[in-house]
């Protein structure tokens, strides 16, 4: 059971909130949605701390920080509490898990800011990475208007590497799982929700706003709370919600785009290697071998992207990604 003196209870949400008497931009600043991923949470406090003694000042709009988004997984030292908080985020009349009780908070929450900086970790080695949402369109999947100012956002947050693509990939991933899922299964697995692919990013869009996940490093890296501290130092001074020069847009970026994701089927899939965030691979080059023997082989020339040799059967195994096409602005 946690202590007294825990600040990160699980019976509330804790926040920190500072307006200014000048008007700006509405920002918010989250860290460990997962629990395990605590490099925002680090981070977040060094600001905190900064702004309590004045070292840093907020002179027009507001911010507000969730140093610890889902409590539970992070009392626990896990990536869930009940479930995955990042993922078919949206208010729950009728909670049925912890993590439906902190969306019912969480959301509103969130539609009442402008810009979001989502910060996270990931499982095995790679750089530093922040993920962008789609170009401006009017589409059903998601619609957005704000690409030129999370572009310019995403260029001076720190990291070279930006990727974009996830929630139609994520869709089309879905619509593989429930190829492959019987009916009597589908009813209890949430990851065949069309909704699953939202987390905080996409509600936030949803919501009139743009957002970015950064993520900062593996989780044990003890580089990555210095790479969020940047970030949130950064996006504050290009918000101008602080008297900072805006930081340079970087011009080595490197673009990718997710295009598939491949779903761990049995605790019997094995990686062929032990791969890292971005490893490069060659079409036909063999990622993995399923439990009954079948190779599973690059698509394409491309990276491989989030693998999680310890993913659960029915979730995200890997993502493959390729280089993008799309022009960014600064």
């Amino acid at each position: 059971m946690p202590q007294a003196t825990d600040p990160y209870m699980t019976t509330h949400l804790r926040t920190h909130s500072f307006k200014a008497l000048q008007p700006g931009k509405r920002l918010i600043v989250l860290g460990a949605v997962h629990g395990n991923e605590t490099c925002g949470t680090r981070a977040i406090e060094r600001v905190l701390a900064e702004l309590d003694i004045g070292a840093l000042q907020i002179v027009r709009g507001s911010v507000s920080f969730v140093p610890v988004t889902n409590p539970l997984a992070y009392q626990h030292g896990q990536r869930m509490g009940e479930r995955n908080l990042n993922r078919n985020l949206r208010p729950n009349p009728a909670p049925h898990d912890f993590e439906d009780s902190i969306a019912n908070v969480l959301c509103p929450l969130l539609a009442e800011h402008e810009v979001l900086l989502d910060l996270h970790s990931f499982h095995t080695a790679g750089e530093p990475f922040a993920m962008i949402g789609p170009q401006d369109n009017s589409g059903p999947l998601e619609p957005f208007a704000h690409a030129a100012e999370e572009e310019a956002l995403a260029l001076r947050l720190g990291p070279r590497r930006l990727v974009e693509g996830w929630l139609d990939t994520y869709a089309a991933g879905v619509k593989n799982r429930l190829q492959r899922t019987a009916p009597t299964e589908r009813a209890q697995l949430l990851n065949t929700d069309p909704s699953y692919g939202v987390g905080t990013t996409e509600y936030m869009r949803a919501s009139g706003g743009y957002a970015i996940t950064l993520e900062c490093g593996q989780h044990a890296d003890a580089r990555a709370p210095e790479v969020a501290y940047r970030a949130i130092r950064h996006t504050l001074a290009q918000l101008k919600l602080v008297d900072e020069p805006a930081p340079p847009a970087r011009t080595d970026i490197e673009l990718l785009r997710l295009a598939e994701v491949t779903d761990r089927h049995h605790v019997g899939d094995r990686f062929a290697r032990e791969w890292a965030s971005y490893d490069p691979v060659q079409a036909g080059e063999l990622i993995g071998t399923r439990a009954d023997g079948t190779p599973v082989h690059a698509p394409a020339d491309g990276f491989i992207v989030f693998p999680n040799p310890a993913a659960l059967p029915g979730n995200e195994w890997f993502y493959f990604a390729v280089q993008s096409t799309r022009r960014l602005r600064s």
